[in-house]
């Protein structure tokens, strides 16, 4: 068991947490989740699992080399939920860069759910 906190800042555990998401064993129920968990999957560098919640219609506008770049060059921090609604997330991503410089990511993300599934579509920087 891997007792050390999540990366989302849930107050959780990772392995009680998000980590059953970006395995595969278990998916979000909410767009909250979901945002959680590809925040934690940035942090842990899981580029497949960022990758497979993008939804199908925007795949193409991302690459896997570009998404593990951005996730390996930064050292990803904390992550703060500004608010939530059913289909968006308005959250602060806190990061240093590659030259050790602080950053935050504010975007304001939408989501979708299809055939049972959350996918994230987009989001305003």
């Amino acid at each position: 068991m891997n007792s050390i906190n999540c990366y989302c800042c849930s107050n959780k555990t990772f392995d009680t947490c998000c980590e059953s998401f970006i395995l595969g064993t278990k998916k979000p129920e909410t767009c909250l989740e979901l945002m959680r968990s590809r925040y934690s999957a940035y942090a842990t560098q899981n580029a497949d699992y960022l990758l497979a919640t993008t939804i199908i219609s925007k795949r193409k506008y991302h690459s896997k080399p570009e998404i593990l770049d951005w996730a390996t060059s930064n050292t990803w921090l904390k992550l703060e939920i500004i608010s939530f609604s059913e289909t968006k997330v308005d959250f602060k991503a806190y990061y240093l860069d590659a030259h050790k410089k602080q950053n935050i990511h504010h975007e304001f993300s939408n989501f979708k759910l299809e055939n049972g599934f959350w996918f994230y579509v987009d989001g305003e920087v």
